[in-house]
């Protein structure tokens, strides 16, 4: 049998429900885990063993509670009254928030703990944190929510939250081989967040498969899993755009032999090229981005300059009229209602979520172009590794649904994913 600290937020649920399990040892599997490997890892950036098992040991007589002791962390980016909360800045060390995020408040009233705060991006930008890929500590895990992909990827944590403005939850799941779900805008609350870029911030969760991002994002709306009633093969859309010619050919290998399976799976899969409008959207985004970030980050920005990174001052640096603002907004606008025609013949669209396999060293957190289209559209994305590349590492790709169809997504996600795994050995 697996490690309990490798097990699935759903196996872990099922067995303190069924009384075979307590919420203390599944948190001491966690944090024996974090003991041995975060000085390597770096995910955690705070953490309190003791309070974390005073919490298990309350979280005890609510074992029929939606998330039943399931342990979670968090992307240092979110307010929380138990540890600080540094946006991954110098600016804010030692930062203490009086109340939890919104996100971090609702999973924990429905019975799950938390474990700790994970590394970000700086302001959850593109600036690294110090985190590093468990499945090999010389590459990026990718960013910004790179310490949630770290922990849930090393077995630290079964769920961790992140944050996507790009791609900073589809890219980092499909470099640390797990799985990113990026929900429709707004979904889950973004109260007590950082804002970055607020018409873009989505709050969603990394995690080890497609269930249990299912149990852990219901769970925190109460809500029943209707994933196992939904068996139904979904019809395809292989969504083709130039972004495809950055993908690497393992990707792109990768994900023409997914379609062909699926095929054979009895998936209607079909090809087609993305309309010119909305391959617009991705100058359009980093656009809107510029303007909104430097808004958000206007303190820090005017008053501790010197302590930014390079390379966000840089960002911040670019000044956008108002009026050029205001257009975009309503191009995005107007484009977000035509978004619904994409999926008239199609439940998902299949599309690639990073360029390959994470890069070498941790300068850089890799492209977050492939993201940058539908999270500004705020449709529901989820990334998952299908194969490992030439260099050992895993590549992947996303499903992407129409806006507040998750429960959809997810259950197309599930089939998908498990039509796509190798026959067991006999």
């Amino acid at each position: 049998m697996k490690p309990l600290n490798q097990w699935t937020a759903c196996e872990m649920a099922a067995a303190i429900a069924r009384g075979d399990t307590t919420p203390e040892a599944v948190a001491r599997a966690c944090l024996d885990r974090i003991a041995e490997r975060n000085d390597e890892i770096q995910a955690f950036v705070a953490h309190d063993p003791e309070r974390v098992l005073a919490e298990a040991r309350r979280v005890t007589p609510l074992a029929g509670a939606p998330l039943r002791g399931v342990p979670f962390a968090a992307k240092d980016i979110f307010d929380s009254a138990d540890y600080p909360t540094e946006y991954g800045s110098p600016i804010y060390r030692g930062h203490r928030p009086s109340t939890d995020a919104s996100c971090i408040a609702m999973a924990r009233h429905h019975g799950a703990m938390l474990l700790g705060k994970v590394a970000t991006g700086e302001f959850a930008t593109q600036t690294p944190s110090r985190a590093a890929n468990p499945l090999r500590v010389s590459h990026t895990p990718g960013g910004s929510s790179s310490g949630s992909a770290a922990a849930v990827a090393d077995g630290m944590v079964p769920v961790a939250f992140g944050t996507q403005t790009t791609a900073s939850i589809v890219r980092p799941a499909i470099y640390c081989g797990v799985v990113g779900f990026k929900p429709s805008f707004g979904l889950i609350a973004s109260a007590g967040m950082k804002a970055l870029s607020p018409s873009q911030d989505t709050v969603g969760v990394i995690v080890r498969d497609v269930a249990d991002a299912a149990f852990f994002t219901l769970g925190l709306h109460a809500a029943r899993d209707v994933m196992a009633a939904t068996g139904a093969r979904p019809r395809v859309g292989l969504c083709l755009s130039r972004q495809w010619d950055y993908a690497q050919a393992a990707t792109l290998g990768a994900i023409e032999r997914a379609a062909a399976a699926l095929q054979r799976q009895g998936c209607t899969v079909e090809r087609f090229w993305l309309p010119d409008e909305f391959e617009a959207l991705e100058a359009l985004q980093l656009r809107i981005f510029a303007f909104e970030a430097r808004l958000s980050l206007a303190q820090e920005r005017l008053q501790h300059a010197d302590r930014l990174s390079p390379r966000l001052a840089a960002r911040l640096s670019t000044e956008i009229g108002l009026d050029e603002y205001t257009l975009m907004l309503q191009q995005a606008a107007r484009l977000r209602a035509r978004a619904r025609r994409l999926f008239n013949d199609y439940d998902v669209l299949l599309y690639p979520a990073a360029e390959g396999e994470a890069e070498a060293g941790h300068q850089s957190a890799g492209s977050p172009r492939y993201g940058a289209i539908w999270t500004l559209l705020h449709l529901p994305c989820i990334s998952f590794p299908l194969e490992i590349g030439p260099g050992g590492l895993p590549v992947g790709a996303q499903l992407i649904g129409p806006y507040g169809q998750d429960t959809r997504l997810l259950a197309a996600a599930r089939f998908v994913t498990e039509a796509l795994q190798p026959p067991p050995a006999s």
